[in-house]
C-alpha cells in the first residue's frame, strides 16, 4: 500500500505537518490501495509562500519559455500514458477506454495552452484603436498572481489540466489540491515538474480533503484567485471565503442537463447519443444529459431502443477490455445515488430499466444503469443532480414544450439536441440556456472551446481563450504617441 506522507512544495517532497490519515481505495476491488496524510495550515502557508516567491521569476520568463514548459508537461504525460491510464482506472473505477480518452484530453490541453502562452507574449503591448490625436494606449495582460486550484475526483488529470495549463500559460504560480479520493494519478504532475526542471515554487501540490486543505486554501490571504470544480454546496463556501479580501473566483459546479430528441430524429442514432450522454463515466459527469425530453411520437420506440442498449452494458473490472461501465468512484458516491433511488421508489417513479433488470457484479461499488420514464417535473430526481447512471425521461408534445422543459432548471451547464434537420437543431440549440450545447453529437470537448454554465452551474469559463483570460488581469499604458 502506497503511503503519501509528503507534500510537494518548492520542488521538494517535504513531510507533511498534518497528522490525519485518509484512505485511498480501489472502488472495484473495494480495497485500500494508499493512504495519504492530510496537510495542515503550516503546509498551506509553506506552499503559498513558495508560490509567492516564484511568481516574479515565472512571469519574467515570458510566454515563449512558459510555453516550452507546458509542451514538456504534455510530452511527459504522453510518455506515461499507459501507466497513468491503468492507475486512473484502478483509483477512479473508470474503464480503460474512458481513462485513455481522459489522458488524451489532458495532453491536448497542455499543448493548446503552450500555444496560447506564446500568443500571449506576441500580443503584449498592442496598440488600442481610438480617436484621440497624439495619444497612444498599449494593452498588457499580466498574471492574476498566486492561484489556488481545487479539483474533484471524477476526472483526475483532466480537470486539473483545465486549470493548471492556462494558469501557467498566464504566468501564475499554483497551489494545487487534488481530490483526496483520486490523488494517485495527480502525483505524476509533481514528478513531471521535477523531471522538466520547472522553476521551484511554480507548481505546489498539497494533499488533503475539502474541510481541511480546501478550506485553508480558500481562506488564505496569500492566494489571489481561487478556481474550484465540484459541488454547489462546496462552491458556495469557496465563494464566501473568496469574498474576504475581494479575491477572484471561478466556479465550475453542477448540472442537470437536458437532451432533446425532436420528432424527426432517427431512433437508433438518438439512442446512441442518449446513452453516451448519461452512462459515460458511470454518470459521474457534471454535464451528463440526465433529463431526456423526447417527442411523444417517438417516446415508446426510443425507450425500447434504450432498454436494449442498457441491457448490453457490461459492468465489471475497469481493467478488463470488455467492461462497458465501471463502479462508482467511492462507496460514498454509490450511497448518494442509492439514496436517490430510494426517493424514486417513494415517489412511485416507473423504471424502464433498473437494478432488477441487471446482474450486478459480486464486488465493486456498482449502480445499475437506470431509466425512469414519465418523470414529473417536480420530482427531486428530475430537478437535482444525481451524479450517477440514472436517466429521467418525459415526453413533450411540441418543440416549444421541449424547449420550455429544457430551460426549466436552476442549472445551465450543457444540453444536446437531436434532429435530422441540422438547421433546426442549431435553431433549437440557440434557444437553450446552457454553456455547451451539442447537436447530433456525443459530448465533444475540445481545448479551444469554452466550458462553463449559466445559473447555478458556476461562474466564469474554462478552456479556450476564456479559460486563459480567467488567470489574467488587463493593464493599459496611456501616454504621448511616438
Amino acid at each position: 500500500m502506497q503511503r503519501l506522507t509528503q507534500q510537494f512544495i518548492g520542488n521538494h517532497w517535504v513531510e507533511s505537518h498534518g497528522t490525519r490519515r485518509l484512505p485511498v481505495t480501489d472502488p472495484y476491488r473495494q480495497e485500500q490501495i494508499a493512504e495519504l496524510t492530510a496537510g495542515d495550515p503550516a503546509d498551506v502557508d509553506a506552499a503559498v509562500a513558495a508560490a509567492r516567491q516564484a511568481l516574479p521569476i515565472w512571469q519574467g520568463l515570458g510566454g515563449y519559455r512558459r510555453g516550452a514548459y507546458l509542451d514538456a508537461f504534455a510530452d511527459a504525460l504522453a510518455e506515461r500514458r499507459d501507466a497513468l491510464i491503468r492507475l486512473s482506472a484502478v483509483n477512479n473505477g473508470k474503464p480503460l477506454a474512458e481513462a485513455g480518452i481522459d489522458l488524451d484530453d489532458a495532453i491536448a490541453c497542455y499543448r493548446y495552452y503552450a500555444e496560447q502562452a506564446r500568443a500571449l507574449e506576441q500580443r503584449q503591448g498592442r496598440l488600442v484603436e481610438h480617436g484621440m490625436d497624439g495619444v497612444e494606449a498599449r494593452t498588457y495582460e499580466d498574471p492574476v498572481g498566486v492561484v489556488g486550484l481545487i479539483t474533484p475526483w471524477n476526472f483526475p488529470l483532466v480537470t486539473s489540466a483545465w486549470k493548471i495549463a492556462p494558469a501557467l500559460a498566464a504566468g501564475c504560480t499554483i497551489v494545487f489540491k487534488p481530490s483526496e479520493v483520486t490523488p494517485l494519478p495527480e502525483q505524476a504532475l509533481a514528478e513531471i515538474a521535477l523531471e522538466i526542471d520547472l522553476p521551484a515554487g511554480v507548481f505546489n501540490l498539497v494533499h488533503g480533503d475539502g474541510q481541511g486543505i480546501g478550506a485553508l486554501l480558500s481562506e488564505h490571504p496569500g492566494v489571489d484567485k481561487l478556481s474550484f470544480t465540484g459541488s454547489n454546496a462546496v462552491g458556495e463556501k469557496v465563494m464566501l471565503a473568496a469574498a474576504k479580501g475581494i479575491r477572484g473566483v471561478s466556479l465550475e459546479l453542477g448540472g442537470k442537463s437536458p437532451i432533446l430528441v425532436l420528432d424527426d430524429a432517427d431512433i437508433d442514432q438518438a439512442a446512441d447519443w442518449v446513452m453516451a450522454g448519461i452512462y459515460f463515466n458511470s454518470g459521474q459527469i457534471c454535464s451528463a444529459t440526465s433529463r431526456l425530453i423526447v417527442h411523444q411520437s417517438l417516446a415508446e420506440d426510443l425507450y425500447a431502443a434504450l432498454a436494449v442498449r442498457m441491457d448490453a452494458i457490461r459492468l465489471g473490472d475497469p481493467l478488463a477490455d470488455d467492461t462497458g461501465m465501471g463502479p462508482m468512484t467511492s462507496a460514498r458516491q454509490r450511497q448518494a445515488v442509492e439514496d436517490y433511488l430510494a426517493i424514486a421508489r417513494d415517489e412511485g417513479l416507473v423504471a424502464v430499466r433498473d437494478a432488477s433488470h441487471h446482474q450486478l457484479p459480486a464486488q465493486g461499488e456498482f449502480i445499475a444503469p437506470t431509466l425512469f420514464r414519465d418523470v414529473p417535473t417536480d420530482s427531486r430526481l428530475w430537478r437535482e443532480e444525481i451524479f450517477g447512471p440514472v436517466l429521467c425521461a418525459r415526453s413533450a408534445a411540441s418543440e416549444e414544450e421541449a424547449i420550455q422543459l429544457a430551460n426549466d432548471s436552476d442549472f445551465g451547464l450543457a444540453a444536446t439536441v437531436i434532429s435530422s434537420d441540422v438547421e433546426r437543431a442549431r435553431r433549437v440549440g440557440r434557444q437553450l440556456r446552457a454553456g455547451s450545447i451539442w447537436y447530433n453529437s456525443e459530448q465533444i470537448v475540445m481545448p479551444e472551446a469554452s466550458w462553463g454554465g449559466f445559473g447555478i452551474s458556476g461562474i466564469g469559463r474554462e478552456l479556450g481563450l476564456w479559460g486563459l483570460a480567467g488567470y489574467l488581469e488587463v493593464k493599459h499604458l496611456i501616454g504621448p504617441a511616438g
